[in-house]
């Protein structure tokens, strides 16, 4: 847990690959605010434990940024007392997919896990006034997935990002928009944010939207000369070498990023559906057939 501004901490956990995701905490007088929870009880039990650290009242919002499990499962530790707020779809989605992700990582020791679905949700933005502290939640997607949500501090100048934005981590836009990722980079730059807590990987400042823009920007060119030489997303990536990326966690997103790249290219809207399975197994073929690291 660190102090990333003031009243403002980030609960990040290194090294931010699958599943290791950030949470935030807003102290605001009387209302507290949690940015999100973890994938297992256990992560979500220490989270739980540094925010009674850090004050006695419990939280009076949590606020889910998108409706993957490694930001929502720990849910549940945190309500009755806290008002769950998402996006409309965010909710949508975590009542379709249920606990589905723990099959992905059989491996993983989730704990005891509830699902708990959001109380309170919300189309475009909603306003959270916690004591002097302003909270702005922006919907920004679809980019990381179809419901992706930030939460701005404007008088902190701190912005926590969810998985819109990843600080050391490859970008993964399976389920969202590579191009409606690139227009939230620029409505966030937009902001004028010093401080970042991006979704996963160390805290960062605003070079994260042009890192993420330029990554974004090659996966898009990519694509397009994969398409005009008839090769599939999977080949194209394991013949590309990945230069200044190959530092990011998570490499084999890559894969998933032109699936999704290739279906824009095509005339696919952003958020359309496309199966995840088959293209798990296309990240595993990448990684010349081990298992995603999961170290959650």
């Amino acid at each position: 847990m660190t102090e990333v501004a003031d009243r403002v901490f980030a609960f990040v956990q290194p090294d931010g690959g699958w599943c290791l995701s950030n949470a935030g905490i807003v102290l605001g007088g009387e209302r507290t605010c949690v940015v999100d929870t973890a994938a297992t009880e256990a992560r979500a039990r220490a989270l739980h434990t540094a925010l009674g650290r850090l004050s006695a009242r419990p939280p009076r919002f949590l606020v889910n940024t998108h409706h993957h499990g490694d930001h929502t499962f720990g849910n549940s530790l945190f309500t009755p007392q806290a008002t769950v707020v998402s996006h409309d779809l965010a909710r949508t989605e975590m009542a379709e997919k249920q606990l589905s992700l723990c099959q992905v990582w059989p491996g993983v020791d989730w704990g005891h896990l509830e699902l708990r679905l959001p109380d309170l949700t919300f189309s475009d933005r909603l306003t959270l006034h916690l004591g002097d502290t302003i909270a702005e939640l922006l919907y920004v997607g679809p980019a990381h997935s179809t419901n992706d949500v930030v939460v701005w501090l404007p008088e902190r100048k701190c912005l926590f990002a969810g998985d819109v934005l990843l600080s050391g981590c490859t970008p993964f836009c399976l389920m969202g928009s590579v191009e409606g990722s690139l227009r939230a980079v620029t409505r966030l730059r937009a902001l004028g944010a010093e401080t970042v807590v991006c979704g996963h990987g160390p805290v960062c400042g605003p070079e994260v939207f042009d890192a993420t823009e330029r990554y974004l920007l090659w996966v898009q060119r990519l694509a397009r000369e994969g398409i005009a030489a008839g090769l599939d997303p999977l080949t194209v990536a394991r013949e590309t070498a990945l230069g200044e990326y190959a530092v990011l966690v998570d490499p084999e997103r890559l894969v998933a990023n032109l699936h999704r790249a290739y279906a824009e290219e095509r005339g696919a809207r952003p958020g359309e559906h496309i199966a995840s399975g088959p293209v798990f197994r296309e990240m595993t073929v990448y990684n010349g057939g081990r298992p995603l690291r999961c170290l959650a």
